[in-house]
């Protein structure tokens, strides 16, 4: 696990993977620094190319400010830059639930919701339906 700071200006064009770059994890407020955990940016690339379909980051890093303004939770993951909600075009939210699970049975977090799939890279195991 390494948790990096990248600035939009300077590296937002910069690949972290195969398919992700940098400014796919900006959060929507456009605030610099973006923090991104490698180990997210790992499962990600993981989801790409077990479905071979693009990837849609709905939501990744997000500063406290606009989490609070987004209604997410106090502590959320995103704020950490160890979460990502996400759509695989084409393929259902459970599906790539299920599929996210085999990658971590025993650790991150994992929401189902009708249209994304929260994943998060948090040490401790945490299943729920949004």
């Amino acid at each position: 696990m390494a948790i990096n700071a990248y600035s939009y200006a300077k590296d937002g064009t910069k690949f972290l993977s195969k398919n992700f770059r940098v400014r796919e994890f900006r959060c929507k407020d456009d605030t610099d620094p973006i923090f991104v955990d490698s180990d997210l940016v790992d499962v990600l690339q993981k989801v790409r190319d077990h479905f071979g379909k693009a990837v849609t980051i709905t939501s990744a890093f997000r500063t406290a400010s606009h989490n609070k303004k987004v209604g997410g939770a106090t502590y959320s993951q995103h704020c950490y830059g160890k979460a990502a909600d996400i759509k695989v075009s084409g393929v259902a939210p459970s599906k790539v639930a299920e599929y996210v699970e085999t990658l971590m049975p025993n650790t991150g977090g994992i929401g189902r919701y009708s249209t994304f799939t929260h994943v998060d890279v948090r040490a401790t195991k945490s299943r729920w339906n949004g």
